[in-house]
């Protein structure tokens, strides 16, 4: 700093603003700066020598110092001054911005090197003026940037590079950009022929926002360059028919088909032979599949995926989809990651952006080992209003996408109105997702024609507001102009090339009426929910579960293994052998061996899932010396497919919504996905409502997806009770899932090779209550042979019962860990006319097993139901009207329970033991009724 043409541009800028807080105060500065000032004259200008070196007219520090704060201001702040709003609103500024805040002028800056704004806006102007015109043309626009929550110096440079240098500027050819209103044409003309053929139909449409279309267009088409072999997009409402239309390609006349049909018979379940197809959904939710041929080698698939109301809940789905795109699994040891074969892209309403907590449980994933996916691109389709509630309503920040930066994901405003500023947003965005594989988000800042709906009023709430979309131009009469201006395009062209869009759409429309045909109805199985027993997987030999067994329990040489933990695992080897002992975590890690020996790879993922929240898996084994890890169930011998498994973050939405995707993208793949505890999935209901539990019969989306809910009352309180079994019940029809509680460890290992068995052959979600006390309990253990020799049973009679039946007078029915409680309960030795059956496969209904139970015990004249949770809850408001159809109107029907509450359980232990044996003396005591009155029903 002796010598100050030794620096130039910015630098020079840095010394000497450093030089000016020296003046105000020398202490500001470090030691060895302010020994550097102290040589110096207060009044200090360059000398001629420094004019002749840097070309810089002598001009006084601090206007040089104001030159450089004014062009890093911009850079740093520019967007808060940009153009984005298509209405002509005034951006919120700063005065940072302001010449003026830095007591310079554009006087000042004419005389000024270009050098002291410096950067790739400084290249071939004369001037800081010229200089800094430019860089506000980049900074403050119809585009602007956000780049400084971004933490790598390496990203924000190659992001300042993108932005300044303007390597992705669209074309200027006339080709490019009548192509472009071509475009434009089609995406309005859609929009516009929908509206005046189907007047108050609901269709959430695109005007307003209409470069969406073409920028899908152009990251489709990046994608291709690239050798991308997958898009996978996940959209609410507003748009989606437009982008089914133009970007996946849906017929028209399948579209306008869905209009009619829905005009004449609304409300008929439909279904849809392209793309996914569905039975009962609105045609503004649905999904579809295309692919892009381009040439004879390279092929694009692109996957819209169907979406609820909920709408950002969308976003975990389309990542766990991705993923299993991403990954290769047919082969031993962890799934292979190939993050550049596929591609996700979001696209968010301006406020379900910030206000719908998934939005930030789901950019939480981007870098997690087991979610990461390569990079999101993230759309906000902005239209500066959610419904009828405006932005100071819905949002405590100014920019929508603000919520982002706090994942120091790099954010692009762009005017709607600018189509090739929006396709300049693409083209960036494409190229850091491709070069750095992190998340980027483009703003598109536009506004909404109609409605939230087309039935809407939106003068009703937004007066201002909707006068100036009145007369606003679109955004296709806006560029058409431009280009009629530049000569690039006639008047006549663009007349015919509305003509011809609309043409297009009428011969769609005369297809549509002639060739319209009822909807067919969706398939019944026939069951109407009642349990037909399946075809059981093979056997496995008993050598072959020893073999298993001995490798899952061997480690490599020199790993050094808690030494508790070790005693725990080497028991393990005991319990193969005649005694038994198999606890639940043994018989999950056989069965999921057989697994992978079969070819099916398996995904495992949920809070603490590696070990096991009640430390009953062990799946993910830790050196206690150097921290390594190993995970036998990736080093069988004779597996065939990949196996992998992840601690989730505290979250059950995303997570769950992830594997959600994953599930259904991956077809031959056994995915887990386990609460911490069953209550837990309270939290991701819309997940569980609105996807598993229905996409098969609104979207025809084939999932297997396995839920792992800890359920059983231990005394732990109301939220580590219930898994609320009573909700997957409610929510069981048509064949839809399959809801199990199993009581031994025996009957896990058996549903899960069941469910493996049946990916392919009948693919349907399975909900399982695990136990918590059970996992080790002597009761719930199994033998070899159980493993061996048995199979799933739907439900398990009383077998010491059968040496008696004709003594039995009163049959308990109940499911898991409650009949585990009364079969070592001191009572039930004397309980010699009680039979204790377990139903394990909850819905289906087992109809058919019960009737066989039943009629082995002729005496029994009463039967009761017996559950842990209160009356309203649990299984028997399902179980009673079922079980009123099987046996003789004179056989009793009760039920015993703790009673109705609002709250699944006390959260007082010794109330909690009291209320136990009340319930479990009920049930075995027939000399005395204790399930009247307060604990029956």
């Amino acid at each position: 700093m002796y010598d100050l043409k030794a620096f130039y541009g910015p630098n020079a800028g840095y010394v000497l603003e450093l030089y000016e807080r020296y003046r105000q105060n020398p202490a500001s500065v470090d030691a060895a700066s302010r020994a550097i000032f102290d040589t110096w004259s207060p009044e200090d200008q360059l000398t001629a020598e420094q004019v002749a070196t840097t070309g810089i007219a002598p001009i006084e520090v601090s206007k040089i110092v104001a030159a450089s704060a004014l062009a890093h201001a911009i850079r740093s702040r520019g967007h808060l001054g940009a153009h984005l709003d298509p209405l002509g609103s005034e951006p919120l500024g700063d005065p940072a911005l302001l010449t003026e805040t830095h007591n310079i002028n554009d006087d000042d800056l004419a005389h000024l090197s270009p050098s002291v704004v410096g950067g790739h806006s400084a290249e071939g102007t004369r001037n800081a003026l010229e200089a800094m015109n430019n860089l506000r043309a980049i900074y403050s626009g119809t585009i602007s940037y956000e780049f400084d929550q971004v933490k790598s110096p390496i990203e924000r440079g190659w992001l300042r590079d993108a932005a300044g240098l303007q390597l992705y500027r669209t074309s200027s050819d006339p080709p490019f950009r009548r192509n472009l209103l071509r475009r434009l044409t089609q995406v309005e003309v859609f929009e516009r022929y929908l509206h005046q053929t189907y007047p108050g139909q609901k269709r959430f449409s695109l005007e307003g926002t209409d470069v969406l279309v073409p920028m899908l267009d152009e990251i489709i088409k990046a994608a291709i360059d690239c050798g991308t072999s997958e898009v996978i997009i996940g959209m609410a409402h507003r748009g989606r028919l437009n982008v089914l239309a133009h970007v996946l390609e849906k017929p028209y006349a399948a579209i306008l088909s869905e209009f009619g049909h829905m005009k004449h018979e609304e409300g008929v379940p439909l279904t849809d032979s392209f793309g996914f197809g569905y039975t009962g959904d609105v045609k503004y939710h649905l999904g579809a599949e295309t692919i892009l041929e381009e040439g004879a080698t390279v092929d694009l698939k692109i996957t819209l995926s169907p979406n609820p109301s909920h709408l950002e809940f969308v976003n975990p789905v389309v990542g766990g989809m991705t993923r299993s795109s991403q990954e290769t699994n047919d082969h031993r040891g962890s799934p292979r990651l190939n993050v550049d074969r596929t591609l996700p892209i979001l696209i968010h309403g301006d406020a379900a952006f910030p206000g719908e907590g998934i939005v930030a449980e789901t950019l939480n994933l981007w870098n997690l080992q087991g979610y990461r996916v390569g990079g999101t691109i993230h759309l906000i389709v902005n239209n500066q209003l959610g419904f009828t509630t405006e932005p100071q309503d819905y949002r405590s920040t100014y920019f929508a996408s603000d919520l982002a930066k706090g994942f120091e994901v790099p954010i692009i405003h762009v005017n709607a109105d600018d189509p090739e500023a929006a396709l300049m947003s693409v083209r960036i965005a494409h190229a850091y997702r491709n070069r750095f594989h992190k998340d980027i988000l483009i703003d598109l800042v536009g506004y909404r024609r109609w409605g939230h709906n087309e039935g809407d009023e939106p003068a009703f709430t937004q007066p201002q507001m909707y006068e100036i979309i009145r007369t606003h131009p679109t955004v296709r009469e806006l560029y058409a102009r431009s280009l009629q201006e530049q000569g690039v395009l006639s008047q006549e062209e663009d007349e015919a090339m509305q003509q011809q869009a609309f043409k297009i759409l009428e011969e769609a429309k005369r297809e549509a009426d002639n060739s319209y045909q009822p909807f067919e109805q969706e398939d019944s199985n026939g069951l109407d929910g009642y349990y037909n027993e399946p075809e059981q997987p093979p056997a496995i030999p008993a050598q072959t579960l020893i073999d298993f067994n001995a490798e899952l329990l061997s480690l490599p040489e020199g790993f050094s293994l808690n030494p508790k933990l070790a005693r725990l695992l080497q028991r393990r080897a005991t319990t193969i052998g005649s005694d038994g002992g198999i606890d639940w975590g043994q018989s999950e890690a056989l069965a999921f061996a057989s697994i992978l020996a079969d070819g099916i790879s398996i995904r495992m993922t949920g809070q603490d899932a590696e070990r096991g929240t009640f430390s009953h898996r062990h799946a993910v084994l830790h050196d206690q010396h150097s921290g390594e890890i190993y995970i036998p169930l990736q080093q069988l011998s004779q597996s065939k497919a990949s196996f992998s498994i992840y601690n989730s973050p505290l979250s059950e939405s995303s997570v769950l919504g992830f594997e959600y995707g994953y599930s259904v993208h991956a077809p031959n793949s056994l995915v887990l996905w386990e609460a911490q505890f069953g209550d837990f999935a309270n939290v991701a209901q819309p997940i569980i409502d609105q996807f598993i539990a229905s996409g098969r019969s609104k979207w025809k989306q084939q999932s297997s997806l396995v839920l792992l809910l800890p359920h059983g009352y231990e005394g732990q309180g109301p939220d580590h009770s219930s898994a609320r079994l009573e909700r997957y019940l409610e929510l069981s029809a048509l064949d839809n899932w399959r809801v199990a509680n199993c009581s031994t460890s025996a009957q896990y290992f058996h549903l899960l090779r069941l469910q493996a068995f049946n990916l392919l052959k009948y693919p349907r979600p399975l909900v399982i209550m695990t136990p918590k006390s059970l996992l080790r309990h002597p009761l719930a253990a199994a033998s070899l042979q159980d493993l061996v020799q048995e199979t799933f049973q739907s439900v398990i009679d009383d077998r010491s019962a059968l040496t008696r039946a004709g003594a039995i007078r009163r049959l308990v029915l109940c499911t898991g860990k409650i009949a585990i409680d009364m079969l070592a309960h001191k009572l039930r030795a004397q309980a010699q006319d009680v039979a204790i059956v377990r139903v394990e496969m909850l819905y289906p209904f087992p109809a058919e097993a019960l009737k066989k139970v039943i009629t082995n015990y002729p005496d029994a004249h009463e039967i009761v139901w017996v559950q842990e949770e209160p009356l309203n809850m649990g299984a028997w408001s399902y179980m009673s009207s079922q079980l009123a159809t099987l046996f003789d109107p004179d056989i009793e029907l009760n039920v015993i329970s703790r009673p109705g509450s609002p709250s699944p359980a006390t959260g007082f232990s010794d109330l909690f033991q009291f209320e136990q044996e009340r319930i479990i003396e009920g049930a075995l005591r027939t000399t005395v009724k204790q399930y009247g009155g307060e604990y029956g029903g």
